[in-house]
C-alpha cells in the first residue's frame, strides 16, 4: 500500500477544546494514519457564524493509506464518535466539539459533491488557517 501525504486542520469550540483536538489526533493515529507533524495550538474567533465560544485549532500532516474519499469518511466518523451532530454542509456553521478538514492530499486537485481538495476557504480566505498552514503547505 502506498502512503499519501495529507494536511488536515482540526478545530473545536465546545467543552475542553484542546482536549477534544488532542483526542481527535489520537483517533487519527488509532485508525492507522501516521501523524508526522503537528502545529502549535491557535485560539481563534468563529468564522462565518456568531458564537461566544472560541476555537482551538491545529494543523497536522499525516501519512495515510486511505483515498481522499475514504479519508473524508474516516474523519467524519471521528466527528460523529466525538459527538458532532451536524455537518456544516447540511445547514451552515455552528458550534462544534470537533471539526476536521482535509486541506491538501498529495498535491491532488479533487472535486466532488462531498469534498473539494485543496480546501480553498482555508488556503485563501481564513486568517487563522493561513497562520497554521504557513509552514505546512
Amino acid at each position: 500500500m502506498s502512503q499519501h501525504k495529507a494536511v488536515l486542520l482540526l478545530g473545536s469550540n465546545l467543552g475542553d477544546q484542546k482536549k477534544n483536538v488532542e483526542m481527535a489526533l489520537e483517533m487519527l493515529k488509532d485508525g492507522g494514519n501516521e501523524v508526522i507533524r503537528v502545529s502549535e495550538f491557535l485560539m481563534s474567533q468563529p468564522v462565518e457564524f456568531e458564537s461566544s465560544n472560541i476555537f482551538c485549532n491545529i494543523a497536522t500532516i499525516i501519512l495515510t493509506n486511505l483515498s481522499p474519499v475514504q479519508l473524508l469518511d474516516f474523519v467524519k466518523n471521528i466527528e460523529i464518535k466525538m459527538g458532532r451532530l451536524h455537518d456544516s454542509r447540511d445547514g451552515g456553521y455552528t458550534d462544534r466539539i470537533i471539526d476536521i478538514d482535509i486541506i491538501t492530499y498529495n498535491g491532488l486537485i479533487f472535486v466532488s459533491k462531498r469534498l473539494e481538495i485543496p480546501h480553498r476557504k482555508h488556503l485563501f480566505e481564513r486568517t487563522f488557517s493561513g497562520i497554521l498552514l504557513k509552514d505546512f503547505i
